[in-house]
């Protein structure tokens, strides 16, 4: 009797232990996606990396890098929408097992996964209204207290503006499109955001808004990010990104989402 009370005490202990402990999911090996036959992506929603189309489906740059890079690999790509700042906390829980969502390649970052080779690249940029700027000669008219420049309030791009153009007038806004409105309106000279922004800004409006810069302000690459410790997933990710960029298959589908507004009719407004 008193063995039989001291296993039933065990086993409570044991049911306790796994309610209050659950098993987490764990990082698979190369080997173990492939066998598993499915490829379990992380993505975070940002236009036009990853958007939502009008029948829900997630579609974009990184949705089809995501779909391409499945394909090649033999198996079913696996899709899992987060909030940005949960991307590595999930893959390093092992649930996912691969972002693709046009991170940028930071130190910070690579102490907790490893990149890839980069495939792409990403920064801040600006649109000028055409009209207000049409007698500036040089980036250096841009650096003067009468030019009012536009930011989204809170970002890197708010950052940039603040330490290249300390002299210029600096106006925040809370959202894309009174940011958009503004420069339109004439209330600012430029607007200074993320790319590509200032590129849709001069396809949306041709007549009214230019890119007159020939580069970002500030650029950062772009990579594949997977957890450490897998040398195998990390050389064959490697092996993809040269193939597809040397194929053009990475540079013609970025140029399709990044560069254009083709796609604009697929996605919810």
């Amino acid at each position: 009797m008193r063995r039989s009370s001291h296993s039933i005490l065990s086993i409570i202990f044991i049911l306790c232990a796994l309610i209050t402990n659950p098993v987490s999911a764990e990082q698979r090996s190369f080997q173990q996606i492939l066998d598993s036959g499915s490829l379990r992506v992380g993505v975070s929603i940002f236009p036009p990396w990853v958007m939502r189309a009008k029948d829900g489906d997630l579609v974009g740059s990184e949705i089809d890098m995501a779909r391409r890079l499945a394909a090649d690999m033999g198996v079913t790509p696996e899709l899992g929408l987060y909030e940005w700042q949960q991307l590595i906390p999930a893959l390093n829980a092992g649930d996912i097992d691969i972002i693709i969502s046009g991170m940028g390649i930071k130190p910070n970052r690579a102490l907790k996964v490893n990149f890839s080779r980069p495939y792409g690249d990403a920064g801040i940029g600006m649109a000028a209204n055409t009209k207000l700027t049409n007698s500036f000669d040089s980036l250096d008219d841009m650096k003067k207290p009468a030019t009012v420049i536009g930011v989204l309030a809170g970002t890197v791009s708010e950052s940039v503006a603040n330490r290249m153009f300390d002299r210029s007038t600096i106006k925040k806004f809370s959202t894309e499109d009174k940011l958009e409105q503004a420069l339109l309106d004439g209330k600012v000279h430029a607007v200074i955001a993320a790319n590509p922004l200032p590129k849709f800004l001069s396809l949306k409006y041709p007549d009214k808004v230019d890119e007159p810069l020939a580069k970002p302000l500030l650029s950062f690459k772009e990579g594949l990010a997977i957890n450490k410790g897998d040398a195998d997933f990390l050389n064959f990710l490697d092996a993809w990104v040269v193939a597809r960029i040397a194929d053009a298959w990475i540079p013609s589908t970025r140029q399709y989402w990044l560069e254009t507004l083709k796609w604009r009719d697929q996605v919810q407004q």
